[in-house]
């Protein structure tokens, strides 16, 4: 059996690289390929996604096999909480450029599956430290992650008071990041975080950080769990005006700025909420 799982997570992981598709970091399918699943989303039957817009079904038996495609899978119905689309975290994961030896923060663990991946990637030099806010969840992550020992499970807000990361990522939807998220990303530190309405729905707002300064693009779609403490519900109006109409591919941003933007630089913001805004792309000029 040992055997046949193996193989069944080599195809699993060989499939995103394909379907993601994986083009920046090879690592990311042997991570994918090394981590069981079935560890981290409780004891078969499971209760199975095979996309957001299927109808959920119950695994007849307990084949860890049923976990190994690019499916959700239920870690709480009546929260509406998954384990995440594999393709969905491998395509962020390849395009946050993770390397071994980084410092990473993750904000939103749950049991811990996607933390596992990340530690793969980042190898036994690097530290991911994990953050979640549910003290369940968080004590599941801890017992799950006891084999990776480069990963520290703190069960918290988000809030961090200490520490420099390469890369910061998001697990939740906010309408707009922690000042301390910001200030704790190195040199070259990236971030990715889900900016989403009340609706759960938004697009992957990705930074790196030069100096003072953050630059940033959109990554995608996306349709998330809602992140505590990091909403605001004037904010979150505001970002579904903006994204009217516009492709998530498509947003038109060029940077981050910290603060409230000056009288002067209005008719550059495309959205603002507390503490931050972002400048809207310079239109393309002719002639």
């Amino acid at each position: 059996m040992d055997t046949c799982l193996a193989a069944a997570r080599r195809w699993y992981a060989e499939d995103l690289r394909y379907k993601t598709p994986v083009l920046a970091n090879p690592e990311l399918i042997r991570a994918f390929a090394a981590v069981p699943r079935e560890q981290f989303v409780g004891p078969g039957p499971w209760r199975i996604i095979p996309s957001p817009y299927d109808e959920p079904f119950l695994t007849p038996d307990n084949d860890p096999r049923w976990l190994y495609h690019d499916v959700l899978v239920s870690i709480d119905a009546s929260r509406n909480l998954n384990n995440g689309m594999p393709s969905f975290w491998a395509r962020n994961l390849d395009r946050l450029d993770l390397r071994p030896g980084e410092r990473v923060l993750q904000i939103g663990a749950g049991t811990g599956y996607y933390s596992a991946v990340i530690a793969e990637i980042i190898g036994p030099d690097g530290l991911v430290t994990a953050l979640e806010i549910d003290t369940e969840l968080a004590s599941q992550a801890r017992s799950n992650l006891a084999g990776w020992p480069q990963i520290d499970v703190i069960s918290n807000d988000g809030h961090i008071e200490a520490g420099e990361f390469d890369a910061i990522i998001v697990f939740a939807g906010c309408t707009h990041p922690s000042r301390g998220w910001l200030e704790r990303l190195a040199e070259g530190g990236r971030l990715l975080l889900p900016l989403t309405t009340e609706s759960w729905r938004g697009f992957l707002l990705r930074a790196t950080r030069h100096g003072n300064a953050f630059a940033v693009s959109s990554i995608g779609g996306v349709s998330i769990f809602p992140c505590v403490g990091q909403r605001d519900a004037e904010a979150s109006q505001r970002l579904e005006s903006a994204m009217k109409g516009l492709a998530p591919l498509k947003i038109p941003i060029c940077a981050l700025h910290l603060g409230a933007p000056a009288h002067a630089e209005v008719e550059q913001v495309w959205y603002q909420a507390p503490g931050f805004w972002l400048e809207r792309e310079p239109l393309a000029t002719t002639g």
